[in-house]
Parts: structure tokens; sequence; C-alpha cells
């Protein structure tokens, strides 16, 4: 019996049921990617973490710079209370992205997380952006 299989895999119904929830929770660079190429970007994409110069020197096209910190209510009030919200940060070593999905979910916003950050985008090959 290898590692693998040493312990077993979930029922079908669970892994389901998992899988559908996480996809609830997250998207990827390339579905981010994908739906700005079919110019139907129906979200809010922010990266949450960062400097402004970091900022300007490279992001992804068409984020806005919010840093979680300032992610409150007052701030949030110039987008409608049904506004999904997609957060990055730096990548899977970085936490940023869940800390400004959490202030933006304890604000009543529909937020998912794309998963990879900027290094994800990065090793897909996909262009980054600069200035403000």
């Amino acid at each position: 019996m290898s590692y693998v299989s040493e312990i077993k895999s979930a029922s079908s119904q669970d892994a389901r049921a998992y899988f559908a929830k996480r996809l609830t929770l997250e998207t990827d660079c390339a579905d981010v990617h994908a739906s700005m190429a079919a110019d139907e970007m129906d979200f809010v994409l922010l990266q949450v973490i960062g400097q402004p110069e970091a900022f300007k020197r490279r992001h992804i096209p068409g984020a806005l710079h919010l840093p979680h910190r300032y992610i409150t209510e007052p701030r949030m009030a110039q987008w409608p209370k049904d506004t999904l919200f997609v957060v990055y940060c730096a990548g899977p070593h970085c936490n940023g992205a869940e800390r400004g999905a959490l202030k933006l979910a304890e604000l009543g916003r529909p937020v998912k997380v794309m998963i990879g950050g900027i290094t994800g985008w990065e090793d897909e090959g996909f262009a980054f952006a600069s200035g403000e």
C-alpha cells in the first residue's frame, strides 16, 4: 500500500461538496485572465499587499491597489454591496489575500481569493502592468 492510498479517499459525495465549496471561495490566475480577455470582468480585482511603489512597478492589469489594512466600511462604500471582489497578494508564501478576504467577508462583501497571486500570474506567463 502506498502513502497515497494508505488513507482512504473521501466519498464522491464528500469530495464534491468540498471542491464545490472551495470554488465559491477561490478562483485562479487563468480564470481571471480569461475573464479579462473576454471583457467579462464582473468583479473588482484588488492587490491587497505591498507599498504603492511596488504596485506602480508591477501589478496585474486592471487591479486596484488597496492594502488589506485599508479595507474599511467607509472605503468600500464606493462599490455596491453585491460587488464581487477578487483579492490577490504576492503568492503562496503570503497570507495577505486571506487577510483581505477576511476583512471583506466581515463587511458582508462577496469575495474570492485568486490563488497563486503575483507568483501564479507570472508562472502562467501573463503580462503585468505598471503605473498607477
